[in-house]
């Protein structure tokens, strides 16, 4: 049986941006609710260590995602285990649907809706998710200190990924599928420089290689298989470490044609705010950041929302 809901302030998504969100807008009172979406916690669910997140040393990603659900539950977020499928911005209040066919009427909505990593597809690629396959050299490159790992990718994204993994690795292999690397000059010029860095030209991952779990020794991967693409020549690179920089796409399919976006896709929203072009409605994360993309972003603008949020319904009188 359906079920139509109200509230101040529904929150679309989950992760750092949304429990945050839905924490805050919870201690001010507002009562909010969240449909946590298809893949409740984001990216975090997929990632085992986290060093970088404050207050924890040391905690896995899901763990930490748990503890902001609880967190965000306690102070009074009802939380329902389902995905948004429409939503009306046009009239007020704004209306959304779930899968289930529930109807949710709420004064403000913040998306927390999040962007996945482009992998590149391998069964080997997921099998070592988390045993040296990342996507994210600014969360995992200080795990990989003095060892040598691999950067799938040739835009400005994987020449980033690359420059900063130097600083802790002994050796970067960058691996592009083209004779040339699409990336701003300038960038293409330090990478080049750097001496840390080697580029493997023309060529693409045909498997990853390692001790998987339950196989024997300690899990982690121990190189790459590449293919060149001109020659058909497969070639294996020893590594401990890969990381696909070839993209990112943000979960704002739903949003099409009713908020403004950039041409990636991402929501935009007045700078150093979370506030898209219609009153009301936040964005938070990386929904709307395609340059951090941190759990501590995420959360601060998580944060930032609610904030707004509050501020826009004592503005207009439904607090």
């Amino acid at each position: 049986m359906t079920q139509d809901y109200k509230t101040k302030v529904l929150i679309i998504g989950s992760g750092p941006a949304g429990y945050t969100a839905a924490i805050y807008a919870a201690r001010a009172g507002l009562n909010p609710m969240m449909v946590a979406g298809i893949e409740p916690g984001g990216q975090l669910m997929i990632t085992t260590e986290v060093e970088n997140y404050p207050g924890f040393a040391e905690i896995q990603g899901p763990q930490l995602m748990e503890n902001m659900r609880e967190q965000a539950e306690k102070v009074g977020t009802q939380i329902v285990s389902d995905m948004i499928v429409d939503v009306d911005f046009d009239n007020r209040p704004f209306t959304a649907k779930d899968d289930s066919g529930n109807t949710y009427t709420a004064d403000t909505v913040i998306i927390s809706t999040g962007a996945k990593a482009r992998w590149l597809g391998l069964d080997s690629e997921y099998k070592f998710q988390g045993l040296g396959v990342s996507a994210c050299a600014t969360c995992d490159g200080f795990f990989f200190r003095d060892q040598h790992v691999a950067v799938i990718g040739g835009g400005n994204s994987a020449v980033e990924e690359a420059l900063f993994l130097t600083n802790f690795c002994s050796k970067v292999t960058l691996v592009h599928r083209r004779d040339e690397l699409r990336a701003e000059k300038v960038m293409q010029d330090r990478l080049f420089a750097n001496e840390k860095v080697e580029v493997v030209w023309d060529s693409v991952v045909e498997e990853v290689v390692g001790v998987g779990h339950g196989e024997g020794d300690t899990p982690g991967m121990t190189g790459i298989r590449v293919k060149n693409v001109k020659t058909d020549e497969i070639s294996e690179i020893e590594c401990q470490g890969m990381f696909v920089a070839i993209g990112h796409d943000p979960a704002t399919q739903l949003f099409k044609d009713k908020l403004d976006m950039d041409d990636e896709g991402y929501l935009i929203v007045e700078p150093g705010t979370p506030r898209t072009k219609i009153a009301g409605v936040f964005a938070a994360g990386d929904v709307a950041d395609k340059i951090y993309r941190q759990a501590v972003t995420a959360a601060g603008m998580g944060c930032m929302a609610a904030l707004d949020a509050d501020k826009y319904l004592s503005v207009n009188g439904s607090h």
